[in-house]
């Protein structure tokens, strides 16, 4: 039976099993994931160039006659032949030969050779060509460009390019049953087969437009990108619908206990928080399972909206799951929620990895009895032990720092006789719309646009390191006047024990510089006692300046800390900066954020830096992230997995997403049967998405 493009590539010649394992790493299992690793870029080995012609940096065949070949002794033994055409004389040079090499090439032998021209000692030469003698001048040139494939290492490009032309016979001979309704008038231009694409970009013919195709830009590359971005969207509204299929319990939107809790809050909400509680409120009361998430800038107020959530599924006689990503923030949650639930008789608890077994036995048991009404907690959840009497709403905090699996997890703690829970996801990570189209299209989206009165926007300082005194001189003033600051040390080297060293060490330089301030210092090695006392002083004033690692970016509100200091804030990403300056000004006091960075810096951390300085706006931001480093960056290691793309880049791509998306649409309403096969197709794993 002939192979057809699902085959896997063991049943190419040359595969076996290690081979097999080193193009796995690479995603590639079956010929079509082969076709679609495409190369990085081509080089011309169409027409010979003559020598007079040849210049420095080119790639280049040249046809000649070996007219010299001599060992030279210098610093590296080398073997070197000279060329020569009617138009001049070209350097061979060899570094690794045998004396049999030395005499294939003699004196008077026709070669044809290819490599890279670079400037010599005496003149142009050509390191370790590749070369072949022909005797006749009759050996054929190519008649396409010569494709060079990214690769991992053992896997050299004469293997990769013997692979490919097996994978393109099998495509030559390949009948695509994927037959996709009419393309809209404006994407006609792209109404060119997969057969056709793919073939063109492995084996480009010489005039083609290398420019268009290093910049992803050709046709036949958009094309694919078009395709395999339609294939995930459809994979996402396949989930979407596998979704739709569960029950969850219906949560009544009109309720006394969701009123009460608004009518108590000592603010008022903005317009912006009102219609994301409706949102929520609205999906809530289907049962329909609600995927909802909810992204606002730092400060915008989320927990609110999530707290009244809450309330609409505790008056249904629900329970309530809360899942932070850290305890710090975890325990700021239990706070708030105490605060506000406490004069509704509501019962709010906890559950975190310090708790002692005692703590943790008891809550699992109110848990399973209901007694316990809303927890909240950290990955101390997914625990087996834990289980619910009647889950029916769990609330994510920071959804980038979970995976999915972890999402499903806890939504199984709450699946009962077919019913699973809603799930509300929050983010305080603005996300760029180009990866909201893509990464969560299986979501809802609700955005909280507004920030509550009394804010204030931060101004953003970029200082060098020599004028450290200065800023250290800021503080102190600024303390003296009885506002507070935070000193934030970021990671070194990746480390966190280095981390936490450097911290310690700030701490004490600080002190000893500044000894009429009180110097408090938080970081992920302290035992979770001394973290939270020592959060707790600062909250209370009792600490002036606080010292701490990146611990504090999320979950951290004391209003009186008014300036912040962020060390080498080059080795942060833009999110992560963005989140550690919202925790100041959160007063009525000016605030300001100075980063405190080490020269030199490379040109993309100058435009990070740049942009926090210029402004506020985290969606902004966020765009700008992406475009510096790119979806899986942004969106964090747990979640690159769904958008690892093979030729699509949602940012130079982002003009086709609308059409996308409205095709995708098309295409999962009146060809349904065509959707599991482009799935398969583009999509490593695929199964992924078969669940809800």
């Amino acid at each position: 039976m002939l192979p057809d493009l699902a085959t896997n590539i063991a049943q190419l010649d040359g595969v076996g099993p290690r081979l097999r394992e080193k193009l796995a790493g690479l995603g590639i299992e079956r010929i079509v994931d082969l076709l679609f690793h495409l190369p990085l870029r081509y080089q011309d080995r169409t027409r010979i160039t003559p020598v007079g012609e040849l210049r420095g940096q080119q790639d280049a065949v040249v046809q000649g006659v070996v007219t010299g070949s001599r060992i030279i002794y210098g610093r590296r033994r080398s073997l070197l032949c000279t060329v020569e055409d009617d138009s001049g004389l070209l350097a061979l040079r060899f570094f690794h030969f045998s004396m049999a090499q030395q005499k294939q090439l003699a004196s008077g032998r026709s070669i044809r050779c290819f490599g890279e021209v670079r400037a010599g000692p005496n003149g142009l030469e050509m390191i370790h060509p590749e070369y072949r003698l022909d005797a006749d001048h009759t050996m054929p040139l190519a008649d396409s460009l010569t494709p060079v494939y990214p690769t991992t290492e053992g896997v050299g490009q004469n293997l990769w390019r013997k692979l490919q032309a097996q994978a393109l016979d099998v495509l030559r001979r390949s009948e695509d049953s994927l037959q996709l309704i009419s393309l809209p008038q404006q994407l006609q231009w792209l109404d060119v087969s997969l057969k056709e694409a793919l073939l063109y970009l492995h084996q480009p013919p010489p005039d083609a437009n290398l420019d268009a195709i290093q910049q992803g830009l050709h046709p036949f590359q958009q094309r694919l990108a078009f395709e395999e971005l339609l294939a995930h969207q459809l994979s996402l509204l396949q989930l979407r619908t596998q979704r739709r299929k569960h029950h969850a319990p219906a949560l009544p939107e009109e309720n006394e206990l969701a009123r009460q809790f608004i009518a108590g809050l000592p603010f008022t909400l903005t317009g912006a928080q009102q219609r994301t509680i409706a949102e929520v409120s609205r999906d809530c009361s289907h049962t329909v399972p609600m995927l909802r998430l909810v992204q606002g800038d730092v400060g915008s107020g989320k927990t609110v909206v999530a707290a009244v959530a809450a309330a609409q599924a505790v008056a249904a006689g629900f329970q309530v799951a809360i899942m932070a990503p850290t305890e710090i923030l975890a325990e700021q949650h239990l706070q708030s929620f105490q605060q506000w639930f406490a004069p509704l008789d509501i019962h709010v608890g906890w559950l975190v990895g310090k708790h002692s077994k005692s703590q943790k036995k008891q809550i699992i048991e109110q848990l399973a009895d209901g007694s316990l009404q809303i927890v909240l907690g950290t990955h101390a959840m997914f625990q087996a032990s834990v289980e619910f009497q009647r889950l029916g709403l769990v609330i994510i905090d920071e959804q980038h720092r979970f995976g999915v699996h972890q999402r499903l997890s806890l939504r199984d703690k709450g699946s009962d006789a077919g019913r699973v829970p809603h799930q509300l996801i929050m983010t305080a990570t603005p996300i760029p719309r180009t990866l909201a189209m893509t990464a969560y299209a299986d979501l809802d989206l609700s955005i909280i646009d507004e920030l509550p009165p009394g804010r204030t926007p931060v101004n953003t300082l970029v200082i060098e390191q020599h004028r450290r005194d200065q800023v250290i001189g800021r503080i102190h003033a600024a303390c003296l006047e009885g506002q507070q600051a935070y000193w934030v040390c970021t990671l070194i080297e990746e480390s966190e024990a280095l981390n936490c060293q450097a911290a310690e060490k700030t701490a004490e330089l600080l002190q000893q510089e500044l000894p009429d301030l009180r110097i408090g210092l938080v970081h992920g090695r302290q035992k979770a006692h001394d973290k939270a006392t020592a959060m707790a002083a600062f909250a209370n004033a009792d600490i002036d300046l606080l010292v701490a690692t990146t611990v504090i970016e999320v979950g951290v509100n004391v209003p009186n800390a008014s300036l912040m200091v962020i060390e080498n804030p080059e080795r942060l990403g833009l999110a992560q900066l963005h989140q550690l300056r919202g925790r100041v000004g959160r007063g009525n006091v000016a605030s300001h954020c100075v980063l405190l960075y080490q020269s030199p810096l490379t040109q993309t951390a100058r435009a990070r830096l740049n942009i926090m300085r210029q402004t506020n706006d985290g969606f902004k931001i966020a765009e700008t992230d992406l475009s510096l480093r790119g979806p899986g960056e942004v969106l964090g290691s747990r979640q690159t997995g769904i958008l690892q793309f093979r030729v699509a880049d949602i940012e130079r791509d982002r003009e086709l997403l609308t059409a996308v998306q409205d095709y995708a649409h098309s295409v999962f309403e009146q060809q349904p049967q065509q959707v599991p096969g482009l799935i398969q197709r583009w999509i490593v794993n695929a199964d992924y998405y078969a669940q809800g």
